[in-house]
């Protein structure tokens, strides 16, 4: 089969290629070695203790899942009772992008309004408050649980006090506090993050550390901070089909991203990638959707530019700003190379209309 090599630059997303060669190296490496399925290899076991040792978390469980809407799903299931749902910012990825997977699972998205992507724990309480306080709570869908992502859907970062809020919110409420990191490594080594790994698994009650978007074929590795928190969760994982026979198979990958830092030089070359495309858009007068630090990139244009540029470089547009304009989405990853991001900047400064570019 001949490969088909993309002569335009690709800013797409962060799963668009294969995995980081270290990790395609160790996978080779351990190509014919025997092992116990399941997750019960040495090389599991070795990434759950560097996992642990990194969170700060000795006592925490550590479970491998295959790929996100999965590991959302299955958390959330794990979580509630039947008559419980999740609350999560309108924008969020269980919200808008799962095609109803949570709802298929038979919990209810409790939707809250979002500043740039990010709940609001003032928000999360009054939310609490009113189903409390209401005289028919008894035939509502009683809210069980708080989903957030970091980043978010929109590359924004929440601040340490911001997540200090909302952990508070759940605690005095009794409502586990689960946190996406489908993208962590963009957060961990973004410059203004705020917030540590170590810092998530002490006001998380359970989170997962991406590795389909940060460098792995695929695969999360889910946290639950306290054992037991989900009973029998490998058995909640195998029900919801998110279990692979041959563990070993992200095993092997999470144990080479926490080998060496490599996880967060991942993040960070991204980051550096994003950047340049972030100063090229500013300079060039385009107009920031919001200030996003992480590897997602997002600008308003008018739909005939945005309709331009996607015909020269591989990009997103992501969704609708209003009857004239759409918001358009860059993003970098591990791969990104310089001469990609090189012909972006040749294609945003030199052949783009920054006149159609821009709203007033």
């Amino acid at each position: 089969m001949e490969l088909c090599m993309h002569s335009r630059p690709s800013f797409a997303s962060d799963y668009m290629e294969g995995a980081h060669p270290a990790i395609l190296a160790r996978l080779m490496e351990t190509n014919m070695l025997k092992t116990q399925g399941y997750g019960s290899d040495p090389f599991s076991q070795s990434a759950r203790e560097k996992i642990r040792a990194a969170c700060g978390c000795p006592d925490a469980e550590i479970h491998f899942l295959v790929g996100g809407t999965q590991t959302n799903a299955t958390v959330i299931r794990g979580l509630l009772h039947s008559y419980e749902g999740v609350i999560a910012a309108g924008s969020g990825h269980i919200s808008v992008h799962e095609a109803g997977a949570i709802e298929l699972g038979g919990h209810k998205v409790l939707t809250l309004p979002h500043v740039s992507g990010k709940l609001r724990a003032a928000d999360i309480e009054g939310l609490i408050a009113d189903y409390r306080k209401d005289a028919n709570s008894g035939h509502m869908v009683m809210p069980g649980m708080v989903y957030i992502s970091h980043p978010t859907e929109y590359g924004t970062l929440y601040s340490l006090s911001e997540l200090r809020e909302i952990s508070s919110v759940c605690r005095k409420n009794g409502l586990p506090l689960f946190l996406d990191g489908a993208r962590l490594a963009y957060a961990l080594s973004c410059p203004c993050n705020e917030v540590s790994l170590k810092d998530i698994a002490r006001l998380c009650d359970v989170f997962y550390i991406g590795g389909t978007k940060c460098g792995a074929l695929f695969g999360e590795a889910v946290v639950i901070t306290q054992q037991n928190l989900i009973p029998h969760f490998f058995t909640v994982i195998k029900q919801n089909g998110a279990l692979l026979a041959k563990g070993r198979m992200l095993g092997i990958q999470f144990d080479t991203l926490f080998e060496d830092d490599l996880y967060m030089k991942i993040g960070a070359s991204a980051i550096a990638a994003a950047d340049q495309i972030r100063d090229t858009l500013t300079k060039c007068g385009y107009r920031l959707f919001l200030d996003s630090p992480t590897n997602q990139v997002f600008i308003v244009m008018e739909n005939e530019a945005a309709a331009q540029l996607a015909r020269k470089a591989e990009i997103t547009l992501w969704e609708k700003y209003d009857d004239t304009h759409t918001m358009v989405r860059f993003v970098t990853d591990w791969a990104t190379q310089q001469r990609d991001v090189d012909m972006l900047v040749e294609i945003l400064e030199q052949e783009c209309n920054p006149t159609l570019a821009c709203v007033s």
